[in-house]
């Protein structure tokens, strides 16, 4: 094992003492092509080219002197540290950190980002990390090749945003490019490049003067409660959208940061509201144009990302990008059926009557779903007489993909 492994963190600017003398008494220096061409590598070292970083963490482990590794950036952050500090390596190591890429964007740009997202987009990971960018008004993608600038325009479509393109940061070849999305497919991007994704109406919880106390979201400028009442959402509400059926679904489903969630007859908008409130992205289907404009203005009022598109299901769903969880608020058996076909790791709707929940609960289960249904009776009574003042009574359907953990 290597007597010693310091990280060095580098952001383009002069190294500092520590960094230096590290690099002085080397004799294995791991980095890109750029950092093993700075004039402080010792001549005499051995070099590995970083590329993948549990291969070299293994070259590393099996070394016998002082090995230092060099990262773009602040390597603690999305960075080598996590990789070199496996416990199957072994490896104790020392940083010396740098300003991290995202820190220098966000400089770049003139912007704060304590009320940002950062996320990691990696071919497997690209999907989610657009998710957050439909549901976030201002998000750091931090990129790979393959999960760049590009194909986060493509992956965008119906949603506008604006891209500040950040290239080799810290590099003599260092550019800066505000697009907008849809423009992004359009051009080709060098590697390595941070993109702050910036669009929609700032919503709540979000920071905009005075400063906050938490990175990101603030939760605390939220309203409190998974489900809020329907005199929160105009009053306007369909026998599927009450407050204890709407939390019973969003206990099934469980939408969370990173997914994209189909709500679809979206009615007043409430569910779809809440769904993106937990942070997940949403889409708001509803063939009634007036229900698209409340659910717009809903969503406004909370502050909230939604692509609302106006159309009939199952037919406006063949060309909505792929869900995670769904709700189905109408349409009956055959969109049930419609959406199950898209493959889904979860599904949840309503019947009125045990025929018609026996009949979507078959369809769920010859599409491979693990298939629940619960009787929900809810009444409501009046605290100042306690005498009942309204009654509803619901089926309540929930499929789990088993094959679809994540």
């Amino acid at each position: 094992m290597a007597d010693r492994v310091t990280v060095i963190g580098w952001d383009g600017s002069p190294l500092t003492v520590a960094a230096r003398s590290a690099l002085g008494a080397a004799t294995l220096v791991a980095g890109a092509a750029h950092h093993l061409a700075l004039p402080e590598v010792p001549p005499t070292a051995e070099r590995i080219r970083l590329g993948s970083v549990a291969l070299a963490a293994r070259r590393i482990a099996a070394h016998r002197g002082t090995a230092v590794v060099l990262a773009d950036g602040d390597p603690g952050f999305f960075g080598v540290v996590r990789t070199l500090r496996a416990p199957e390596f072994g490896l104790e190591v020392e940083v010396v950190p740098a300003v991290s890429s995202v820190a220098t964007a966000f400089a770049r740009a003139g912007m704060p980002w304590d009320d940002a997202q950062v996320v990691v987009a990696h071919p497997r990971t690209l999907r989610r990390a657009v998710n957050v960018c439909r549901a976030h008004t201002k998000v750091a993608v931090l990129t790979s090749p393959g999960a760049g600038p590009a194909e986060l325009g493509l992956l965008l479509e119906g949603v506008h945003r604006t891209f500040v393109i950040c290239e080799e940061l810290g590099t003599e070849r260092e550019q800066v490019t505000v697009v907008t999305s849809e423009r992004a497919p359009d051009h080709t991007w060098r590697d390595p490049n941070v993109v702050i994704v910036i669009g929609g109406h700032p919503g709540t919880g979000v920071v905009t003067d005075g400063g906050g106390w938490i990175a990101g979201r603030d939760p605390s400028a939220a309203p409190r409660g998974w489900t809020l009442p329907a005199e929160s959402y105009g009053g306007l509400m369909g026998e599927g959208e009450l407050e204890p059926l709407r939390a019973a679904q969003l206990a099934r489903l469980g939408p969370r940061v990173g997914d994209l969630v189909w709500d679809i007859g979206c009615g007043s908008g409430a569910f779809a509201t809440e769904a993106a409130r937990a942070g997940a992205a949403v889409i708001a289907v509803d063939r009634d144009p007036r229900a698209c404009e409340r659910t717009g203005a809903n969503a406004r009022a909370f502050g909230v990302q939604l692509q609302i598109v106006h159309g009939t299901a199952p037919h406006v769903l063949e060309n909505l990008p792929e869900p995670d969880v769904v709700r189905v608020g109408g349409g009956g058996a055959a969109v049930v059926s419609a959406v199950a076909d898209r493959r889904p790791q979860r599904i949840v709707t309503h019947a009125a009557t045990r025929d018609a929940a026996e009949l979507v609960g078959r369809d769920l289960t010859e599409h491979g779903y693990d298939v629940e249904c619960a009787l929900l009776q809810s009444v409501e009574l009046d605290t100042r007489a306690w005498t009942e003042k309204e009654r509803s009574v619901a089926f309540l359907l929930s499929g789990v993909l088993p094959d679809r953990t994540a």
